[in-house]
């Protein structure tokens, strides 16, 4: 029988090119999304009190793990920090998509970037790194940029904007850190935009979200 993976997203932006990366890292898997828009908008309106939305989202996993689910994958940075307790709730592995990007970054530089089009997701990035700073024991200096042009463009509709002004923040900041780190997943495809020789300053979740997957699928069920 198919193994099943059940992905959490808090955005439809995310839902294909991570199904697209399930069916590269873990052939074979069937894909389960759980979508819920509401929620960027919830911790955005309450300053990013995930107090607001926590419950539902054990309860996706929950659902998840009802449906058949051998593993989870929660989509969104902004609200990685409710991992713990999803692994508490259910008894299938639970993977949060940024923290293999996290421990990247942390051995790739000391003088470390983060970039967001969304608040939200900033200070769970900054409380994630300094957290791995602090299990490989290793100094740190976080730097922030915040791109809310790019986000304010995406809520008219305007992608083409979003991609501009968010390549133009990348650009600029690559040249101020050893790594820059990108706070939500949907921001993958902007760097792809950027010269060569600065795409390798940054990591991204979804591919290594994805491989933590495929890591954590060969450890538990082999």
């Amino acid at each position: 029988m198919n193994k099943k993976i059940a992905i959490l997203h808090t955005t439809p932006v995310t839902v294909e090119p991570l199904k697209k990366l399930a069916a590269e890292k873990l052939p074979g898997f069937k894909v389960h999304n759980f979508v819920d828009d509401s929620i960027l908008p919830q911790l955005i309106e309450t300053e990013g009190d995930i107090s607001k939305v926590r419950n539902r989202l054990v309860q996706y996993a929950a659902f998840a793990e009802e449906t058949g689910a051998d593993v989870i994958l929660n989509a969104c940075s902004s609200v990685g920090e409710v991992v713990q307790e999803m692994k508490e709730k259910v008894s299938i592995p639970v993977v949060r998509i940024d923290e293999a990007m996290a421990e990247e970054a942390i051995r790739s530089g000391s003088k470390i970037g983060v970039v967001a089009t969304l608040f939200t997701t900033l200070a769970p990035t900054k409380r994630l790194l300094e957290e791995k700073a602090q299990e490989l024991g290793k100094n740190i200096e976080l730097h922030e940029k915040l791109a809310d042009e790019a986000y304010q463009r995406l809520t008219e509709g305007d992608k083409e904007g979003h991609d501009r002004v968010l390549a133009e923040v990348l650009s600029q900041f690559a040249e101020e850190v050893d790594v820059v780190v990108l706070a939500q997943a949907s921001m993958a495809k902007v760097v792809e935009t950027l010269p060569a020789d600065k795409q390798k300053k940054f990591l991204s979740s979804p591919l290594l979200g994805m491989e933590s997957v495929q890591a954590t699928v060969e450890r538990v069920y082999g």
